[in-house]
């Protein structure tokens, strides 16, 4: 059986996540990566959507849980996504999430705090 990769890059959202109050009541963008590998099932001879991980409701999927409940860490954050991903899409047989927050409270100039989960069927 074959498998195939579907990448989501730089999803942009504006949430409430972080340990600080600030980061609650201010918020900030946060950027999403998925990088989902599929087993391939009928998808590539039958060309059909309802064959495959449809990324249009990965994105909304991704996009329900950064927008929806606050998390602390970001790390929660990607391994929540990650779950509701392959609960969503049994034929997804492993995914990674990056999770990017550019406005990291850290004392020091910095592009970006990154964090990434993967999980395995």
């Amino acid at each position: 059986m074959s498998r195939y990769t579907i990448l989501l890059k730089n999803c942009s959202f504006f949430a409430r996540h972080g340990l600080l109050e600030q980061e609650e009541v201010l918020g900030q963008r946060f950027f999403v990566d998925a990088e989902m590998d599929v087993e391939a099932g009928d998808a590539l001879e039958t060309d059909e959507i309802g064959n495959t991980v449809d990324y249009g409701v990965a994105f909304a999927v991704i996009e329900k849980i950064v927008v929806g409940q606050r998390r602390y860490l970001i790390e929660a954050l990607a391994n929540d996504i990650a779950t509701a991903l392959r609960q969503r899409y049994p034929q997804i047989v492993r995914v990674k999430i990056t999770v990017r927050k550019p406005s990291a409270p850290v004392p020091g100039i910095l592009d970006y705090a990154q964090v990434c989960v993967e999980q395995y069927a």
